[in-house]
């Protein structure tokens, strides 16, 4: 009877446990994703560009929609202000909602996360609501990295 008993009390302590655990890296995944998301709104390219992993894969919605290689964020963060200038929008932004969900599993992540996208073009507002940002993070020396994102536009 004692060590069914025993093993009731350590299965019970690991089903509490595991949650907690896996609470905390989904925080620290979604505060690496965070923190891609806040330097861009900032301008701040090369911080956001810290957080990508080195190869990293992006899909976007405009040409040629996809980045890959060593340089695939800043490579994306320069395509993107060269089609914003070309077609006069200015103050974009980017809010996220609460994740659809944050899946982690060892070293690796999957978060699924619902956006907006505001901006002005030519000065006249605009709202992309509805998106979805789906990125894929690993866990290696240097922490949780981005090492693939896609934009889905709704």
């Amino acid at each position: 009877m004692r060590v069914s008993f025993a093993a009731l009390i350590v299965s019970s302590i690991t089903a509490f446990a595991a949650p907690a655990f896996a609470a905390d890296a989904s925080a620290d995944v979604m505060a690496v994703v965070n923190a891609f998301n806040d330097n861009m709104n900032k301008g701040d390219v090369k911080a956001a560009a810290a957080t990508c992993a080195s190869p990293a894969f992006i899909i976007d919605e405009f040409a040629p929609y996809v980045w890959h290689g060593n340089n695939a964020c800043s490579d994306w963060a320069s395509a993107l202000d060269a089609l914003n200038k070309k077609k006069g929008d200015t103050d974009l932004w980017v809010t996220f909602s609460k994740p659809w969900h944050v899946t982690v599993d060892g070293e690796n992540a999957y978060a699924v996360i619902p956006v907006k996208l505001t901006l002005k073009e030519k000065g006249k507002p605009l709202t992309e609501d509805g998106s979805v940002l789906t990125a894929a993070l690993h866990k290696g020396a240097a922490g949780w990295k981005i090492a693939a994102w896609a934009w889905a536009q709704h």
